[in-house]
């Protein structure tokens, strides 16, 4: 029998419906929207600590989705630690936040400088010189209510070409008063106890690259601060430009306020999305 002309056309308008209702769109298409992969956020400590600091920052932000990583530092001289770090970002594939602590800030800057993975920097109560600035001129840089001299012992050591220098730890007994104020007083000690000394001469180096001049940053500044100076980390945020949070912190702003940290660098992630 033939079908009269309206029914067939019902039949075939049928099909095409029960058709569309199962069809799925595959990923990526046109209008769907697809989750970018988060940045590898690469943490870098400076003097008078280690990379145990940022547990409680990388902690969270694991949570949050991103996969981290912590650059030991070798501390044994601007021109060299940079280098060294330069190498470690080579090894991860994909965008990077780049954070670091005092020190660490200016090991970043110069390590950073061109890296076109490196996508935003983190400052926590860092030091971070232009091009021809060491550590040493920033801490002359003039500013109410400076930080008073580090109460610095120094050990004498044998470098590998046999050359002699001095690595400098933070005096222990004053560990916590100068460097992590707010930090659990047992953690303080662990720290004073264990923490890594930086060779002197890196303190006169000057940086050979500014790397905040062309990625973008944040600057966490610590408002407890009794080793680097408050007022000069607002300084240095000003001068480099940086979307700044202030709070109150010590020193050792990533053990006492790992949250801060940690949002400080999702907010520098949105904020180059």
């Amino acid at each position: 029998m033939i079908l009269p002309a309206i029914r067939r056309s019902a039949i075939v308008a049928t099909a095409f419906a029960a058709a569309a209702a199962v069809y799925i769109p595959a990923a990526g298409a046109a209008g769907q929207h697809v989750d970018k992969p988060k940045p590898t956020v690469v943490f870098v400590h400076g003097a008078f600590a280690d990379s145990s600091g940022w547990y409680g920052a990388m902690d969270r932000l694991r949570k949050d989705g991103y996969p981290v990583r912590a650059a030991s530092n070798p501390l044994r001289g601007l021109p060299t630690d940079a280098a060294y770090v330069r190498d470690f970002l080579n090894s991860i594939k994909g965008p990077i936040i780049l954070a670091g602590h005092s020190y660490g800030g200016a090991v970043i800057t110069q390590a950073a400088a061109g890296d076109p993975d490196v996508k935003a920097l983190v400052y926590v109560a860092a030091s971070v010189p232009d091009v021809g600035e060491s550590l040493a001129d920033l801490k002359a840089h003039a500013v109410d209510n400076p930080a008073p001299p580090l109460p610095l012992q120094q050990v004498e050591f044998t470098k590998p070409d046999g050359t002699r220098s001095n690595d400098a730890y933070i005096d222990p007994a004053k560990f916590r008063e100068t460097f992590a104020a707010d930090v659990d007083p047992t953690v303080a000690a662990d720290m004073a106890d264990t923490q890594e000394p930086i060779d002197i001469a890196a303190l006169n180096q000057p940086a050979t690259a500014a790397a905040w001049k062309t990625i973008p940053s944040w600057f966490l500044i610590a408002k407890q601060d009794h080793a680097n100076s408050t007022n000069l980390q607002r300084w240095e945020a000003k001068r480099i430009g940086a979307h700044t949070v202030e709070i109150d912190s010590s020193h050792a702003a990533m053990v006492s306020h790992p949250k801060a940290v940690a949002d400080l660098v999702e907010q520098a992630d949105r904020g180059t999305s």
